[in-house]
């Protein structure tokens, strides 16, 4: 597997915006109703672009939710019934992890899945965001 190289420049068109929740910028490692951030990257089958990191000030289901509009994917280590409703309904994708991932190695699986044969809820993202 090729390195992924990170950079800060404008993101590539197309690209998925996935959001993971971490207290270390390093690993997937947050409940969603308790994560104080999420690491906010740009991916395509080309690149990783970092984007910002999204600082949680209150613990606010729907103001979190707020803060993600513009996430494709967020990645977390759990969440409830209720926050997994409202980002689904805003049309975010959840993806729970039962234990803590690097948020490195997770974007290096995205980066291949994109040059392969992505599932259909990947495609129909991309899809969307083409149309």
């Amino acid at each position: 597997m090729s390195s992924i190289k990170i950079t800060t420049n404008e993101p590539k068109k197309g690209a998925l915006k996935i959001a993971f929740a971490t207290t270390d910028l390093e690993n997937i490692d947050s409940h969603f109703g308790s994560a104080t951030q999420f690491a906010v990257y740009d991916v395509s089958k080309d690149s990783v672009t970092t984007c910002e990191i999204i600082k949680v000030e209150e613990k606010d289901t729907d103001k979190t939710v707020a803060l993600l509009q513009d996430i494709d994917i967020v990645y977390f280590t759990n969440i409830g019934a209720i926050a997994a409703a409202k980002i689904i309904n805003n049309g975010i994708f959840p993806i729970k992890y039962k234990e803590i991932v690097s948020i490195e190695e997770e974007l290096k699986k995205l980066t291949e899945m994109l040059k392969g044969n992505p599932p259909p809820f990947i495609k129909k993202i991309i899809e969307k965001k083409a149309a």
